[in-house]
C-alpha cells in the first residue's frame, strides 16, 4: 500500500468533492484524512486529501486518471508520495537560533526534509553546519555585488534541486525578479512587531514601551517586505519584571517554534495561497506529534 497525498484548488461549483471522492474509490484508494475550505470571497475551493492505494494504483496511474477530473474542473492540483521529503536550502546572517533549532529537529526526525545546503553571508555558521554534514556556502552581499550574489544563490537552488528556500534570520532584502520566481516557495520568519518597532533593536523598543505580548510571523515571501501571505504566528506573555534581554530571548524562541510549524505546515502540502492570504490546514494525525515538538 502507498500514502499518497492530493491537493486541489479551483473554482467552487457542486460535485467537486463527489468527483474526487470517487475517482479515488474507483481506483482502489481509501481516504484516511481530508480537509477543504470553500472561500464565499473569493469563489476559490481548496481541499487536502491523505489516501492509501490499496489496490496496486500507483502514483503515476492516479495521475492520468485524475487528468480528465483535473480539466473539468479546471484545477491546479498534485499528487505526492506521503513520505517524500522535501529539498530545503537553508539561509543565515548572523542571528542563529532559528538555524540551530532547524538543524537539531531535522537531526531528530521531527522535520522530515532534505537539507541540501545552508548558504550564509558571514561565516560565524559555517563550523555549525559543515559539522552536520551539511554544505556550507558563503555568499557575500554588498550593495555593488547583489545582484551577482543572488545569481550565485540560484545556481545553487537549481543545482542542489532545492524547493523550497528558508530564510532563517537571513537579513537580506531579495529582489522582486528572485521574489517572483521563487513565489510560494520561499519563507520568511520575523517578529510581529512591524510596523510599530523598526530598525536595529525591536526588542529594546517594545521593552520600552511596555509592550505586553511578544509575537513572531513566517510567511512565504513576496516583493513587499515583510508582507506575504501569512503562514504561521504566535506569541508569548511578558510582563514589567522582565528586562529588555527577557525580551530577546523569549522573541528568539517563539520566532524558532513558529517558523519550524510554518516549514512542518508546507512540506505537508497542507498550504494554500489565496490571493494576499493562505488556507492553512490542521495537521494529520500521522504529522500531528512531530508538529507538538515546540
Amino acid at each position: 500500500m502507498k500514502n499518497l497525498v492530493l491537493t486541489v484548488s479551483c473554482p467552487t461549483t457542486r460535485g467537486i468533492v463527489a468527483a474526487i471522492s470517487g475517482l479515488l474509490a474507483d481506483k482502489g484508494c481509501n481516504i484516511v484524512d481530508s480537509s477543504q475550505f470553500d472561500d464565499l470571497e473569493t469563489g476559490q475551493f481548496f481541499m487536502r486529501i491523505g489516501f492509501v492505494s490499496e489496490e496496486g494504483a500507483t502514483r503515476e496511474t492516479l495521475i492520468e486518471a485524475f487528468r480528465p477530473v483535473a480539466e473539468k474542473f479546471d484545477m491546479v492540483w498534485q499528487i505526492f508520495a506521503a513520505d517524500e521529503r522535501v529539498k530545503v536550502m537553508l539561509m543565515v546572517s548572523r542571528f542563529g537560533h532559528c538555524l540551530n533549532d532547524l538543524l537539531y529537529r531535522w537531526k531528530i526526525g521531527v522535520l522530515p526534509i532534505d537539507v541540501v545546503g545552508v548558504i550564509s553571508n558571514h561565516f560565524d555558521y559555517q563550523k555549525l553546519v559543515v559539522n552536520h554534514d551539511i554544505p556550507f556556502h558563503h555568499i557575500p552581499v554588498t550593495k555593488a555585488n547583489k545582484t551577482e550574489a543572488e545569481a550565485r544563490i540560484m545556481s545553487l537552488v537549481e543545482q542542489t534541486g532545492a524547493e523550497l528556500i528558508v530564510l532563517a534570520r537571513y537579513m537580506q532584502i531579495l529582489s522582486d525578479e528572485m521574489c517572483q520566481k521563487m513565489s510560494g516557495r520561499i519563507i520568511n520568519i520575523h517578529h510581529s512587531f512591524l510596523p510599530s518597532f523598526k530598525g536595529a533593536n525591536p526588542y529594546k523598543q517594545a521593552y520600552e514601551r511596555g509592550v505586553k505580548l511578544i509575537g513572531a510571523t513566517a510567511h512565504y515571501v513576496t516583493a513587499d517586505l515583510d508582507e506575504g501571505p501569512i503562514i504561521e504566528q504566535d506569541t508569548v506573555r511578558v510582563t514589567h519584571a522582565q528586562s529588555a534581554q527577557d525580551y530577546v530571548s523569549l522573541g528568539r524562541d517563539v520566532e524558532a517554534l513558529v517558523l519550524a510549524r510554518a516549514i512542518h505546515a508546507h512540506i505537508h502540502h497542507r498550504t494554500f495561497i489565496n490571493g494576499n492570504r493562505t488556507v492553512v490546514f490542521p495537521p494529520s494525525a500521522g504529522s500531528y506529534a512531530s508538529e507538538r515538538m515546540g
